[in-house]
């Protein structure tokens, strides 16, 4: 089994460059399938979900080319093939699969997406907004058979903005006949990264990034390029990591207005930071002052840097509260933190955070990626040894982690015991 060994303790000082965005990612490369050229993405990520996502393609007798970060797709041989289970289990976002391959053949047979079992993550919203577009959704057993004889514009309203249904329902819809109008809308980034990449193509989507988006369909897609956003989570996480241990911690490649929410409660806090063009100067304070967090969708707190956040809060001099509204099960970090030192209750989707409260190493282990996220940081806070296990869930979602805090003075590795 591999396990992440940190010596905790060690100030931080140097350049993490962030890379290509996960949650962007995953969805262009299933949208790349849409296309009736090839297509190529500059700046992914060499992660897990990447890989799977490519397994998926070749499946679907995809042709994929990769070398260093960028990857080209051509999908003109598509085959509607059933994507198996071993493959769909892997990840959430191969759902993303059920709208391409809808707005490509009108046939999708695929069994339940995985992924991080961080709470009720139903698929609701996306399989009414297939409806909507003129498709039958059928549920057999643990998969899902999706057709449409044809696929019509409608005007679709999400009761909750999705990210997964927002950009699901737009590759669905970009070659549907007529016009598609999604409103409530989802505004992520991620999702203007998406609709770049196939407006590029061809498409004519208008409204990304606000809660109404448009799309009148087309026929044909040709070949685009795209470049991924950098990754706004990574970038959160090293940012914490920089607040707790970084003494001039140079954050490179980020986009900081995608990071707002979190560099103002940080700033409220008192930690020190420094802005220079695409990169962020990050230094340690002495003190911490309590501070409350409630997750929200975009331009809110996000829910992906929640788990790593509530490290920072058992620091705070005072009691800090923690509350989740997007996901039912996301304190999976509470159990192992409180066995490393702190002293955390949580109530609900709620914790109490009482600080401050000095960690220490023990064996741990991830229970989904972003708790396996807030372990390395408890790791590299904490004095003595810790040891991580079910790391896939960290190497899903953070490209070279183990190189890239190296590099800045931290002490981790990867053993094999």
């Amino acid at each position: 089994m591999k396990k992440i060994v940190i010596n905790g303790g060690k100030e931080l000082s140097g350049s993490i460059p962030i890379s290509g965005a996960k949650n962007s990612v995953v969805a262009l490369i299933p949208a790349s399938i849409l296309c009736d050229e090839e297509t190529t993405i500059y700046n992914v990520p060499e992660i897990s979900d990447r890989d799977a996502l490519v397994d998926i393609i070749k499946l679907l007798n995809g042709e994929v080319k990769t070398t260093q970060d960028t990857m080209h797709i051509n999908a003109q041989n598509l085959k509607n093939t059933v994507i198996k289970e071993e493959l769909s289990s892997k990840l959430r976002a191969s759902y993303y699969f059920m709208g391409a391959l809808l707005g490509k053949l009108k046939h999708v047979e695929m069994y339940f997406p995985g992924g991080c079992k961080i709470g009720n993550r139903k698929i609701d919203f996306h399989l009414k907004g297939f409806e909507a577009l003129g498709a039958t959704v059928t549920e057999q057993e643990d998969r899902y058979i999706i057709h449409a004889e044809e696929l019509k514009g409608a005007r679709i309203y999400l009761d909750f903005a999705s990210v997964g249904a927002t950009i699901n329902i737009m590759l669905a819809a970009v070659k549907a006949k007529g016009t598609t109008i999604i409103n409530n809308a989802a505004k992520e980034p991620e999702i203007v990264n998406i609709a770049t990449y196939l407006n590029n193509m061809g498409a004519k989507i208008k409204g990304a990034g606000t809660s109404k988006i448009t799309i009148e369909g087309v026929d044909y897609l040709h070949k685009a390029i795209i470049e991924v956003i950098p990754d706004r989570i990574e970038a959160g996480t090293y940012i914490i990591i920089g607040s707790l241990l970084g003494k001039e911690l140079i954050i490179e490649n980020v986009i900081k207005e995608h990071l707002t929410s979190l560099l103002s409660k940080l700033q409220e806090v008192g930690v020190n930071i420094e802005f220079k063009k695409n990169k962020i100067i990050i230094s340690h304070p002495d003190h911490f002052q309590p501070f409350n967090i409630t997750t929200l969708i975009f331009p809110g707190f996000p829910t992906d840097l929640a788990q790593p956040i509530s490290v920072l809060m058992t620091q705070c001099e005072g009691q800090s509260i923690l509350e989740e509204t997007i996901y039912t099960n996301r304190m999976g970090q509470v159990e192992y933190l409180n066995q490393m030192g702190a002293n955390i209750e949580v109530n609900n989707q709620t914790a109490f955070i009482k600080g401050k409260t000095p960690l220490y190493g023990t064996d741990v282990a991830a229970s989904d990626l972003r708790a396996g996220a807030s372990l390395v940081i408890a790791g590299l806070l904490a004095e003595g040894t810790t040891k991580i296990s079910n790391i896939e869930y960290i190497l899903r979602g953070y490209e070279h982690i183990i190189e890239k805090l190296t590099a800045v003075g931290a002490d981790i590795k990867i053993i094999e015991e």
